[in-house]
Order: C-alpha cells, then structure tokens, then sequence
C-alpha cells in the first residue's frame, strides 16, 4: 500500500461521455493529449495510484474510440455506456447500476481534468471520512468564476447547494467559489437522491450538483475542502486551456526531475513527457523535447535542438541538435550535430553518428563512426569501423528492402556507395568514389577507379559564347604565352 492508497472501500467513476464540442476536433476531447498522454490516462494513472476496489469509465460520445483508449492503458477497469439521458448525474447514475453491491465511498472525477494529484484525492477522501459526510465535495476559489458552478453556502459557513451558471441569479453568480466537478459521496445516499433528481433545468440534463442540495433537505452533512492551488482542477474544454493544462503539466514535471538531480538549463524550451525518465546529472540543454518512453542514463548530455522519441541513451552520451525515434544510443556515444535517427536505429558504446547523418533499422557497433553526409539503412556495421564522408547505404531496389553488412575494422573511402545486398569483410578497406556492387573478403582493398580522360578544347568547342569558353580561351592564351617566354629564355 503506497501513502495515498486506500482499502477496498472506495469506487472511482470517471466521466468521459461528454462531446467536448469547444476542441472543434473529430478526436473526442479526453483523448487529446498531454505530456505522452491523453487526458484521460493522466485521470486513470491518478485513479490507480488510490487503489480503489473497482474504477468505472462512463462513455457515449465516440463511445468505442474512448472505450478502446481506455482499456488499451487499464484493462482492469469496467467500462459504461451513458443512455440518451442527459447529464452528469445519469452518467454517475449508469456507473453505480454497474456497481450494484458496493456499499463504500465514491469518487467521481471528469477525464479532462488532467492535473488532480493523488495526494490532493487521498486528502480529500480521508477528510470525507473523517467528517462521516454524506458527500464532500472539492472546490476551488478564482477570481474569474465565470462558466463554473457556485458553491453555495449558509450563513453558518456550510454548504447548502450548487448552482450551475446558467441557472445562478446576479447574487449566486458573483461568488467566487466554484465547484470542480470532483465529489466523494456515500454510496447509499448517492444511489438514493440520483433517484430524484430530474431534468427541470436551463440545459434540461440530470445535474450531479443536484445531489447536494437534496442531501441537505434530508438535513445530511455535505462538506467542501478548497484545494490550495487551483491549477489542480483546472480543466480541460478548449485549445486554448488544452495548451494551458499542457505547460502547468511540463512545468511539474520539470520540476520533479530537477529535484532528482536532472539539470535543466532552460525550463520554459524543455518538454519532458510524464512516461519519460531521466537519471541523476543527466543534463538537458534549451529546446530540447523527451517525449513517450524515452529514458536517459546518467551523466548523458542532451540538446539544445533535440526531439527523441521512444528512445534510450546511454550512460555518458552525447546528442546535440538531433530528431531521433524508437533509437538506441550506447554509453559515451555521440550523436549530431544535425543527425536524423529513425526507428531501428542502434549505436554502439563510444560510437559516433555525425553531421549530416540519416540512419535507419541498422546497427552501428562499438567505437564505429559515421561523421558526415551519409545515409546509413537496412545495414550491421561491426567494431571500430570508420566510413567516409558520403557514404551511402543503397538499401532499396524499389520493390525490396535489402542488408548490407559491414565487418570489424572496415575503413572506407569518401563517397562509397554499398549497393545491397553486399557484405564488406574484416579489415577490409574502400577507396574514394568506389560503388561496391559485390562482397568484399576480408583484408581486401577494393576499388572500381577508370583512367581520367581529359578532352581538351571541349569546353570551346561546345559552349562557344559562353563566359566558361571565354575564361578557358584566355586561360589557354596565358599558357601559350607563359610557353613562348619559357622556350626563349631556354633558347
């Protein structure tokens, strides 16, 4: 059990059935995504963390997209299908009729608040339960209150009802205090006052909020715990706040990482996704992106300019000014400036994938370098190999992926072009501008260099009127003179 876990008693019932029609998106809102996750897997990750008895997911609009995102990340949870009753409370309602034996406390959340911790949830749990409340609920005070529901208070401090925007008065609506949307109610009173609620409303839904005002008729205690930082319960309806939730996110997690030890130079260019790690005096430069699983070992340097996608680096490495996904960079490795790391991409310790570099599903091995100019796919290169500036990998035949396979301390010339399927043995070694069609053994020097031919007075013939033709014309004027002064001083 970790701090914020709780016993078996509680149930999480997370919302995610509404259209979202402010993102103006095909993509259903709570699959939007920040730092490496939808907005609804940061709320599942926040409901595991409490280590409830049962979490249920309510679902209608682009139900089988959400349903599928949803048991893709947490299979263990129970998904529910919303009917054509509107409402937050005949979606809480759905979630409890798939719960028909639990008798313990429920936590109702909104996928697209992204940001509540489990700590502050905990919190908010063990204070219901230490008020023995029939609900209490989590609010906020802003000083923009605007599209939120007021918690209403009375006169003694304790609240009396929630009002939603379109249904406040002048005086409700100038309160400051809003709901979150996030509650903990007891079961039974919970499955009882759903029962009344009713529809009789400016958006003629079944309101959740409801619930509290009919609790207090029955002279039930309902509680409110205001969260010290209202980032928590910030959400998520609109591009605009979608960005908003993204930064405060990246800022925690940047945060976080800073304080195991991770130097961030520049935290206002550096995105970190939750899923990514980085180990203690790994040092991260400005404009530098670790995204997904990414996950970066000790003392390795990354950025500035950097993306890496899905990838591992190695203890002592270096990538500068890189775009790397799904690669493998080894220990004391270096990589860019200006390299291009697609997926499969495997470099070795100490190896070295430089300037102007593009390498695909190939492996480069220990203490192997690729400096310059060079397309590296569909290849194995061995030990302490050193291609040439320009080397390319002709890896496609426009039908076929081919290998090409380079062995242990190979040394090749610049511009080599391999045309695979070909393999290059041990020791072995190509000249400048060599294309090699056909295997190499092992110790070999190969080379495919034609005498130069050189057709004098081309150019003139050819391209008469031309500045080339004049330069060459008096470039030959100059020799013939030069060989005239020569013969007569000779003579």
């Amino acid at each position: 059990m970790t701090e914020n876990s709780l016993d078996s008693g509680l149930a999480v019932v997370i919302l995610a059935a509404g259209a979202g029609t402010r993102m103006k998106s095909a993509l259903p809102k709570v699959l939007h995504r920040i730092g490496g996750r939808p907005l609804v897997g940061h709320v599942l990750d926040t409901a595991r963390d409490l280590a409830p008895a049962h979490v249920v997911v309510v679902v209608r609009h682009e139900r089988d997209q959400v349903a599928d995102a949803v048991l893709g990340v947490a299979p263990e949870v129970v998904v529910v299908d919303q009917d054509e009753i509107p409402g937050t409370g005949r979606a809480v309602e759905v979630a409890l009729d798939a719960l028909p034996d639990f008798a313990g406390d429920v936590l109702v959340l909104s996928a697209d608040v992204p940001l509540l911790d489990a700590d502050t949830l905990g919190a908010l749990v063990r204070e219901h339960r230490a008020a023995r409340a029939a609900a209490t609920l989590l609010s906020a005070q802003v000083d923009d209150p605007q599209g939120y529901g007021r918690v209403i208070r009375s006169a003694d401090g304790t609240v009396s009802r929630i009002v939603e925007q379109k249904d406040a008065d002048d005086d409700e609506a100038a309160v400051r205090e809003i709901n979150s949307g996030v509650y903990v109610f007891r079961a039974a009173e919970l499955r009882t006052q759903l029962a009344r609620v009713g529809t009789d409303n400016a958006q003629a839904e079944k309101y959740l909020t409801d619930v509290v005002g009919l609790l207090r008729e029955e002279r039930l205690q309902v509680a409110a715990s205001v969260v010290s930082d209202v980032a928590l319960v910030q959400g998520v309806n609109d591009r605009v706040q979608l960005s908003e939730a993204a930064r405060a996110l990246n800022a925690r997690t940047v945060r976080r990482w800073q304080l195991a030890g991770v130097t961030i130079l520049d935290p206002a260019t550096t995105w970190i996704d939750v899923t990514a790690t980085l180990a203690p005096d790994v040092t991260v430069l400005p404009n530098t992106y670790i995204l997904r699983s990414t996950a970066v070992s000790e003392g390795a340097t990354i950025g500035p300019d950097t993306s890496l996608v899905d990838c591992e680096v190695g203890a002592g490495a270096t990538v500068t000014r890189t775009d790397a996904t799904l690669a493998v960079i080894g220990a004391d490795a270096t990589v860019g400036p200006f390299a291009y790391l697609r997926p499969g991409t495997e470099l070795g310790v100490k190896g070295k994938i430089g300037t102007f570099v593009e390498t695909k599903n190939s492996t480069i091995g220990a203490g192997s370098k690729v400096p310059h100019l060079s397309y590296i796919g569909d290849t194995t290169i061995g030990r302490n190999v050193n291609l040439g500036a320009g080397a390319i990998t002709a890896n496609y035949d426009d039908i076929t992926k081919h290998r090409t396979e380079i062995g242990d301390e190979v040394h090749s010339g610049s511009h080599n072009v391999f045309v695979a399927p070909v393999r290059i043995g041990d020791g072995a070694k190509t000249g400048a501008g060599a294309v090699i069609r056909k295997d190499v053994p092992a110790g070999a020097l190969a080379l495919n260099v034609t005498p130069q031919r050189n057709i004098e007075g081309w150019v003139e013939t050819n391209r008469p009127g031309t500045g080339a033709a004049e330069a060459a014309a008096r470039a030959r004027s100059a020799q013939k003179a030069d060989d005239g002064s020569q013969e007569a001083a000779d003579g």
